[in-house]
């Protein structure tokens, strides 16, 4: 599935942001569960997350309407000081960046992850 083009993200819903750390190092996923303007209630699922970045604006009254979304690419600021942080450690892990603008209150999220799926009532889409 390519993040970029599968998805319709403009104006679909993020309702609830869930960070799973609870077998650090094996278990580290960020699930988002989304009203999808085209396809309904689903979940976002980004797993063997690296890191996070949440810059989020509180006290709007409104949905939280997503207005993109989109994979980084391999230049990315955050993706290159990761490997150089890990000094060679993640040098064979082929890590994405997957950037979320949210329209409401101008809010971005950034994650680094091996990968990410989305399922509707358990099914992988």
């Amino acid at each position: 599935m390519n993040f970029n083009t599968d998805l319709y993200w403009n104006d679909s819903v993020l309702t609830k942001i869930e960070i799973d750390r609870s077998n650090p190092g094996n278990q580290d996923t960020i699930v988002f569960e989304i009203d999808w303007y085209d396809l309904g209630p689903g979940k976002l699922v980004f797993n063997e997350v690296y890191l996070a970045k949440m810059n989020l604006n509180f006290g709007i009254v409104a949905s939280e309407c997503i207005l993109n979304a989109f994979e980084a690419d391999e230049n990315d600021p955050d993706i290159i000081d990761l490997y150089a942080k890990w000094k060679g450690m993640l040098d064979k892990v082929e890590l994405h960046g997957y950037v979320i603008n949210l329209n409401s209150s101008g809010s971005e999220i950034k994650i680094l992850a091996k990968s990410f799926e989305v399922t509707f009532d358990n099914m992988l889409l």
